[in-house]
């Protein structure tokens, strides 16, 4: 199984920060599908050491909008990498599945 991660956050430490707009993240997305994803787990929040910690509207706003999108238009599991409650619920209200490993 090929569990993708996609990160939004300007300070990723995995890809340098490339999908930190929605339409950037939404395209990568679409690639990884093409590319044979599996799941696609869209993260907001950097877990990079020294990273400042986002509140949960910037979280929100960073992995919403790329949630709603790809959980809309693929036929994979869309999750959501999170460590707050509000935004795992709004996710999962945007199409987020629930995973477990």
């Amino acid at each position: 199984m090929l569990w993708e991660f996609l990160n939004t956050t300007p300070d990723s430490f995995s890809d340098g920060g490339r999908f930190d707009s929605s339409d950037a993240a939404i395209d990568y997305g679409l690639k990884m599908v093409d590319e044979g994803a599996d799941i696609i787990d869209v993260g907001g929040e950097s877990s990079r050491p020294g990273a400042e910690p986002v509140s949960p509207e910037e979280e929100m706003a960073r992995v919403l909008p790329v949630i709603k999108f790809l959980a809309g238009h693929v036929n994979i599991p869309v999750s959501v990498d999170t460590t707050k409650a509000e935004v795992a619920r709004k996710a999962v209200e945007c199409g987020a599945e629930s995973l477990t490993t």
